[in-house]
């Protein structure tokens, strides 16, 4: 049973409603005792996380009366009749319109607990169905955050469903623009810590003492210019998320620090000797090959490996070209909504050269590139040039190639067998231009 489950209780009696609230609080249940169905309206909302046991007879709105009342906001909150003796008519109508149970006066508190537990475990699992109900449905919105069809993508948001919840650090990789901190901020609002702290830190262009402060917080005194106590952001993001972009630029020294961290999840402020007990998940995001950098003595092993449990490879947007028409039409509706402008009209020819484009600067420069066309002023990102000249027929047919088969693949649930027999070629034919596309599921 969820303990933090509650019991609204509605008794107008003050001798049987103490009586009742003892007897649940002795059994481990929290309760909360009012005197009127008006006292009690006020307590519930839609989603009440609880029960109500609610006397039949009661001043002004009546047991019966407020029932139905609770039906109309919560036809799945459980509700139990408190009935005088003899009113089993009453009790019949309430069981009716929809009561959960009836207890008929005088009862004993043994029997309260028990039908109080038996609903108290129907309302939890009605609760935890409709919390699996609306994690699902996030799918969608996870959809509208994380955009795009092609097979890269979605493995991604997959991954992130399948991950989120878990307390098991993660390591994302790709280049700058590809979106690596909305994926570490999705990680964060799908898991179980989503109202707790979500922290993130570049890691990039920081002094050594300054870093070490962010980090791990200092007292006072323990360096130049340290006033007073500053919690640092690992010990700020406990029961949380700690986000660190751009981990491959960290010092060696810290990167020691943080290894000690992850290892024993304690923080130690600069300038004190005490322990800090600290509970994060921390997601580090990186553009460079830190495995590479290992090897070649340029970042911990021991530290890459201990930040590689999970990794998000986010591919950069060259590589899922069929993704920027959608990216693209998202990016125009915000800047609209933003600027007040009127929505432009993209004809076909402007689409063909955005994809066209390699788009150096990946996402980042595709939303900039959108802002521009609504505000009317050119893209001034380096190889606009590129944005302006028609694709070679070769290049407009293999992207137009490699967009028909991504929305086959996709369309088949990534069964290569039946893409290939949708699409009328040999199955080794499409194995090599999923390989050269960069289609194939890793």
């Amino acid at each position: 049973m969820n303990s933090a489950l509650t019991v609204l209780l509605v008794e107008d009696d003050p001798n049987v409603r103490l009586g009742c609230e003892q007897a649940m609080q002795l059994a481990g249940i929290s309760v909360m005792a009012v005197a009127t169905a008006e006292e009690a309206q006020r307590q519930l909302a839609a989603g009440y996380s609880g029960i109500v046991v609610t006397d039949m007879r009661l001043p002004g709105m009546d047991g019966m009366a407020l029932l139905r009342w609770i039906n109309q906001l919560d036809a799945d909150l459980p509700v139990i009749m408190i009935t005088g003796h003899g009113d089993i008519t009453l009790a019949v109508e309430a069981m009716r319109a929809g009561a959960y149970d009836f207890m008929q006066k005088p009862f004993s508190t043994g029997d309260l607990v028990e039908v109080v537990r038996r609903a108290l475990e129907k309302r939890a699992l009605v609760l935890e169905v409709e919390a699996l109900r609306r994690r699902l449905d996030n799918r969608d919105d996870l959809e509208s955050r994380l955009i795009g069809r092609s097979p890269q993508m979605v493995r991604v948001r997959q991954l992130i469903l399948d991950v989120a919840n878990a307390a098991v650090d993660v390591l994302i990789m790709g280049e700058t623009g590809t979106g690596k901190e909305m994926v570490a901020r999705c990680l964060h609002d799908y898991s179980g810590a989503s109202r707790e702290h979500y922290v993130a830190l570049n890691c990039g262009g920081m002094a050594e003492t300054l870093l070490d402060s962010e980090l791990f917080g200092h007292e006072p005194g323990a360096f130049t210019g340290a006033q007073k106590r500053r919690i640092g952001k690992v010990e700020y993001a406990s029961g949380g998320t700690l986000f660190l972009d751009e981990v491959e630029t960290m010092p060696l020294t810290m990167q020691i620090k943080l290894l000690r961290v992850l290892q024993e999840r304690v923080v130690e402020r600069l300038g004190s000797n005490q322990l800090i007990p600290v509970s994060c998940r921390v997601i580090a995001a990186s553009k460079a090959d830190l495995k590479l950098l290992s090897d070649q003595g340029k970042f911990r092993g021991d530290l890459y490996y201990r930040l590689n449990v999970v990794r998000i490879d986010l591919p950069p947007l060259r590589e899922r070209r069929e993704d920027i028409p959608a990216l693209y039409d998202a990016f125009l509706l915000q800047a609209a909504k933003r600027y007040n402008r009127p929505l432009p009209t993209i004809g076909s020819d402007e689409m063909r050269r955005l994809m066209a484009y390699d788009w150096p600067g990946n996402i980042r420069e595709l939303h900039n590139a959108a802002d521009c066309r609504v505000l009317g002023v050119g893209h001034s990102t380096p190889g606009n040039a590129m944005v302006a000249e028609a694709p070679s027929l070769t290049e407009a047919v293999e992207n137009y190639e490699r967009l028909l088969i991504s929305d086959e693949l996709s369309r088949q649930s990534g069964n290569i067998a039946r893409t290939a027999e949708t699409l009328k070629i040999a199955r080794t034919t499409l194995h090599d231009k999923l390989k050269k596309y960069g289609l194939l599921s890793a």
